[in-house]
């Protein structure tokens, strides 16, 4: 079918070609009369999908590409939308009376109306036809109302509820979240109409949340039963006889160092200082592709799942625990098979000579985050231990009633520095080395947004008990300084080979992006410099490193963020301007990220045939890099909404019980309907302009501005301002504010 349409879309393509009947094109065609029907079935269905159009004299021709567009619909809960093409920055606007019915999520073609419309919008479309729907399930608050139900979305952009005919009730009562299978779409004005087949629980039930989410985005929650064999029949002892023919680093000093509730820890690391004053650096990568064969169930698995998706609480893992948690898992005083990118690195932070093995290691210690931080704070002391001591007596003499916590804190970091006293010189050599690197990479160019991170307390239940900013320690960068320059040693060392290879692609802001985020900038006598042709990250460094410690900084450096690409996978190199690098992959998770194991099974069979791969091999993988590096890129952005979602619930939920209280906060952000104003916990919530004061404010576009009409008062991104809390939904994940 696809060859067919392929041929009569080409034939019409051509310059030559002038409107036909469709027993013209046949002929000319040379289409047999046995399969004429056919021939005119391909006809219809490219009418249908308004690739060629029929005039009055029932004659073909190729409809205005510019014309007639296929995108998705963005919905927004007012009843209009943006309709968003591939390729193309800027969405069309489709009108409330426009929309035919679409929901939010729905593939749809276009009809182009006009540009320059006085709306305000650029360019205008209209829906002729809805192509696929996005959901057919749906996940929402069950109403009864007796004799007939109806389900509110989650979701309420999607445009309507849903209606339930008692038949179709199941269990389900009021307050209940419930999933619904859509039977019939939205049409001449009439709700959805669909069937209840699950009923989650109760809306303020523990956990009901979460599986909302995962129940919306349909995940695979589980793992299929012949899945979870395979990953079994995985067994420890198994190790000893697939250690030969692997360097052995067993003897050496390597750990981990992650976060204290970690349990699939993927990456190690040990450093050296060498006699010439350089470094070596061993990164060592739990050898995942070993296990995950290609083609198998649990490969097949993984592929589907793309990469491990974090919801607080709960993990869905890209593979089976059997393996994340368990034997690919590099956990300490275990023989565990890895790949190990050792490297030297000089003075300047340039890695001189690497090479790429199949390794065995054995982790010295499991180490956190907190743990090497409290080591560093001590390393550099002759008389750490002495030093801890005495803070320890202080704390009894002058807080003997309130110091419990802060005695109890010390005695564990004594204890602590006990055990670790073999390794302190390595941690300090680690401590070096990151800086080095660190530097390194500043002077590049490399982008240090220093956008805080949320860390959100759940009680026992999985309820919101505290929201924060997650605290980062210089232990964690010396794993992120590390697993970049493992990450990029990998990437350059197999872009000269020409291997078939999954790549980490984040290219260079557009132009017009560039000139709003100045326009913005010029308010706080910030530019980013440079030519149209060629924008450098240096620029962008320049900027963040003025703004360090100023009121301005969080802001900015949002707004910084919104200005770049969204960074994605690809089979070609492209570099990667966030980080001022030239090659850049993801080699070291491949426990949670399908491409990290992908190019790992590439670098194993350039390893075993000793870079003489045969050419079958790699048109396969050629292929393949294409294929997975697409499906990735798609999963990871599912996988971030859900996490998104998965913070905002929580955040509301932490909010409810907080309205009529006042914070101090920074506004974030500003539209045409109100204000965003962020709080030192990293909550966010919407003023709108009812709640701003007894007058009418005017939205200032270029400026990013709010203005009173009677007052003067103005409100500008980077206000700190207090509010006042109103309104907190965790269904909806919305937080209304006002001015207090």
């Amino acid at each position: 079918m696809e060859d067919k349409e392929k041929l009569i879309l080409d034939f019409m393509s051509e310059e030559s070609y002038v409107p036909m009947k469709a027993k013209e094109i046949a002929s000319i065609l040379c289409v047999p009369k046995t399969e004429y029907r056919g021939f005119s079935e391909v006809l219809k269905k490219l009418e249908e999908e308004y690739k060629i159009q029929k005039n009055r004299k029932s004659k073909y021709s190729l409809i205005d590409s510019n014309r007639y567009i296929t995108g998705v619909f963005r919905a927004n809960e007012k009843g209009f939308g943006f309709v968003k093409i591939q390729g193309r920055e800027e969405e069309i606007y489709i009108s409330k009376n426009h929309t035919k019915n679409a929901l939010n999520g729905d593939t749809v073609l276009i009809e182009i109306l006009e540009s320059e419309k006085e709306s305000g919008h650029s360019i205008e479309g209209r829906i002729i036809k809805i192509l696929t729907r996005d959901k057919d399930t749906v996940v929402g608050v069950f109403v009864n109302s007796r004799n007939y139900g109806f389900v509110v979305p989650d979701d309420r952009r999607l445009g309507t509820d849903i209606f339930i005919s008692k038949k179709n009730f199941e269990k389900a009562r009021n307050d209940s979240k419930v999933l619904v299978k859509i039977t019939k779409y939205p049409e001449n004005g009439k709700n959805a109409e669909g069937k209840i087949i699950e009923v989650l629980g109760n809306i303020n039930e523990a956990g009901v949340d979460m599986l909302s989410l995962i129940k919306d985005y349909k995940l695979p929650y589980e793992f299929p039963e012949a899945v979870v064999e395979e990953a079994k029949s995985y067994k420890e002892e198994d190790i000893k006889k697939d250690i030969k023919g692997r360097l052995d680093l067993r003897d050496k000093e390597i750990f981990t160092i992650d976060g204290e509730d970690a349990k699939d820890l993927d990456d190690a690391v040990n450093v050296k200082k060498l006699d010439n004053g350089n470094y070596e650096l061993g990164v060592h990568i739990a050898d995942v592709s070993h296990y995950v064969k290609e083609g198998s169930k649990l490969d097949k698995e993984a592929i589907i799942r793309g990469t491990s998706i974090y919801m607080l609480d709960r993990v869905i893992p890209m593979l089976p625990r059997e393996l994340s948690n368990g034997i690919c898992s590099l956990n300490q005083k275990k023989d565990r098979l890895t790949l190990s990118v050792i490297m030297e690195i000089n003075k300047e932070g340039q890695v001189v000579s690497s090479e790429i093995k199949k390794s065995v290691i054995k982790v010295t210690r499991r180490m956190s985050y907190n743990e090497i931080a409290t080591i560093l704070k001590y390393v550099n002391n002759d008389k750490m231990e002495e030093s801890a001591n005495n803070e320890k007596s202080k704390e009894k003499i002058e807080n003997a009633n309130e110091a419990k916590e802060k005695i109890s804190k010390l005695e564990k970091d004594l204890k602590l520095l006990k055990e670790c006293k073999p390794y302190f010189e390595h941690f300090k050599q680690m401590e070096e080395l990151a800086k080095i690197l660190k530097q390194r990479r500043e002077k590049q160019g490399s982008l240090n947004l220093d956008i805080p991170e949320t860390k959100i307390v759940l009680d026992k239940n999985g309820f919101a008990i505290d929201v924060k900013k997650y605290e980062l320690t210089f232990a964690n960068e010396i794993i992120e300084q590390f697993m970049l320059t493992a990450n990029e040693t990998v990437a350059e060392t197999f872009y000269w080979l020409e291997a078939p290879f999954i790549y980490r692609v984040h290219e260079e802001p557009d132009e017009d992006k560039i000139l709003e985020l100045n326009k913005f900038l010029y308010n706080f006598g910030y530019k980013i410099k440079g030519s149209k042709e060629n924008i450098h990250p240096k620029a962008f460094a320049e900027v963040l490193e003025d703004i360090k410690g100023k009121e301005e900084e969080r802001v900015i450096s949002t707004l910084i963020l919104r200005t770049l690409k969204v960074a994605r996978y690809e089979s070609e190199n492209k570099g990667h301007f966030g980080i001022a690098s030239k090659y850049y992959c993801h080699f070291t998770s491949p426990i949670r990220r399908y491409p990290d194991l992908f190019i790992h099974r590439v670098i194993s069979k350039y390893l075993e045939d000793n870079y003489n791969v045969k050419e079958e091999t790699l048109e396969k993988y050629n292929e393949q890099s294409t294929n997975y590096a697409n499906q990735s890129s798609e999963r990871e952005k599912v996988a971030q909404k859900v996490e998104r979602e998965a913070n905002d619930i929580k955040k509301a939920e932490f909010m409810q019980d907080k309205i009529g209280e006042e914070f101090e906060g920074i506004v974030s952000s500003i539209t045409s309907f109100g204000m965003f104003v962020e709080l030192e916990s990293t909550v966010e919530g919407l003023i709108r302009f009812e709640n701003l004061g007894d007058e009418y404010f005017i939205y200032d576009e270029n400026r990013k501005t709010l203005t009173g009409e009677k007052t003067k008062t103005t409100y500008k991104i980077g206000d700190k301002v207090k509010i006042r809390v109103i309104h907190a939904d965790k269904i909806t994940r919305q937080i209304d504010f006002e001015i207090a």
